[in-house]
């Protein structure tokens, strides 16, 4: 895929959705951390419902360490693999308090030093919660930029390097929410709905359903 197709396909992502966000619901950076630690193998509707409950009694470090691992597990037991995310969290609570003054950094080496947090997490709260340009590349992502030809790539950090390295300075910082978004309600996994895509006529995928 040539550049100027590249430019088209973010022109009309960005007129669709001029200001895309996440839909995990969240108000601080350790809300956020928590709500992405906690979406792996879970919907955002699902860890949304458990947050609702979960933040009006613990939304900070400390809080969630005296909420305590078997308190915290009771409010996230609905999400798939809570136990090791609640052992995780409490973890992490500890690390952010202990080395970070009760703070998420904004650095992507201490982020990904915090326990269950990988690239793919330190990406989203580096975009999301500090509006840096990065891009996460979570299954959606990876499906869309290699089924559209966008940007390649045999894994995740192939596709996340490839995007960073072709994606228009502009469009960075709002590129992961518009794929993950794209990937989510259109490009879907099973059958793309070509039909009601903003960019199916720039889209190189060989096997588009009918475009009518």
């Amino acid at each position: 895929m040539n550049a100027a197709k590249r430019r088209k396909i973010f022109e009309r992502l960005a007129k669709h959705n001029p200001n895309p966000t996440t839909e995990l619901v969240y108000s601080t950076p350790f809300e956020l951390l928590v709500a992405v630690v906690l979406s792996a193998q879970a919907t955002d509707v699902g860890v949304n419902k458990a947050t609702a409950k979960l933040f009006p009694v613990a939304n900070t470090p400390e809080k969630m360490l005296e909420l305590g691992e078997e308190g915290l597990k009771r409010y996230i037991n609905s999400l798939n693999y809570y136990n090791t995310k609640a052992k995780n969290l409490i973890r992490t609570c500890q690390a952010l308090v202990e080395r970070h003054g009760g703070e998420v950094p904004q650095d992507r080496e201490a982020l990904e030093a915090l326990p269950g947090v990988g690239r793919k997490t330190a990406n989203v709260i580096l975009n999301t919660a500090f509006g840096e340009p990065t891009i996460a590349v979570d299954t959606h992502i990876f499906r869309v930029a290699n089924r559209t030809g966008l940007a390649p790539g045999a894994t995740p950090r192939e596709v996340e390097d490839h995007l960073t390295r072709v994606t228009p300075d502009e469009f960075k910082k709002n590129a992961h929410h518009w794929l993950i978004l794209h990937g989510r309600y259109v490009c879907k996994a099973r059958k793309p709905n070509c039909a009601e895509c903003v960019i199916a006529d720039l889209c190189e995928y060989p096997e588009k359903t009918t475009l009518v």
